[in-house]
């Protein structure tokens, strides 16, 4: 019998001074079996940085090829723009570039992101659409502590840092840029 995916429900609240976008967003975000905590929670920190009445998680790890697992589209089905995680290769990067106006790439990792920008660096320097952006290992394991079932949590945004906080504790999550879009 196939694992099915356990599903949180997330009461966001947003105040983005950087993009003056203030808003609460009640989520429901499906974990599939194979994906860990602190994935699902940079999913959700790219969530609150990119925040609009129309971006969307899709279905995710269990999707088809041809869509991201969140991404924002307009009303006549163009994407505007398409999310993606971990340290995807420059071919699936080049489908989103070539699919969407905007593509973000959020890595996490510790230590393996910079062999693999590295690596990658120079293919994906020719996408003028794809932000690169860097989730630091320790962020990572410190929002995955902030895991339940139900979740009220509050992401607060200036100049760049971003504080993700429930009752109890509180992340500072500094992303490093490593490729800006045009």
């Amino acid at each position: 019998m196939a694992l099915k995916a356990t599903v949180f429900k997330v009461q966001l609240q947003i105040a983005d001074m950087d993009r003056h976008y203030y808003q609460d967003h009640s989520l429901t975000i499906a974990q599939h079996p194979s994906e860990n905590n602190e994935r699902m929670m940079v999913r959700l920190l790219a969530f609150a940085l990119n925040a609009s009445p129309t971006l969307a998680f899709t279905k995710g790890l269990s999707a088809e090829d041809d869509e991201p697992e969140l991404w924002d589209t307009s009303l006549d089905g163009e994407i505007q723009l398409w999310v993606e995680f971990g340290q995807s290769d420059e071919k699936w990067l080049r489908k989103a570039a070539g699919r969407a106006r905007q593509v973000q790439l959020f890595c996490y990792g510790g230590r393996s992101v910079p062999v693999w920008w590295k690596s990658s660096q120079q293919a994906l320097e020719r996408y003028s659409n794809l932000k690169v952006i860097d989730i630091p290992e320790e962020a990572v394991k410190t929002m995955a502590g902030l895991v339940d079932r139900t979740m009220q949590l509050q992401c607060n945004i200036s100049e760049g840092q971003i504080w993700l906080s429930n009752q109890d504790q509180s992340v500072l999550i500094e992303p490093v840029l490593l490729k800006a879009a045009q």
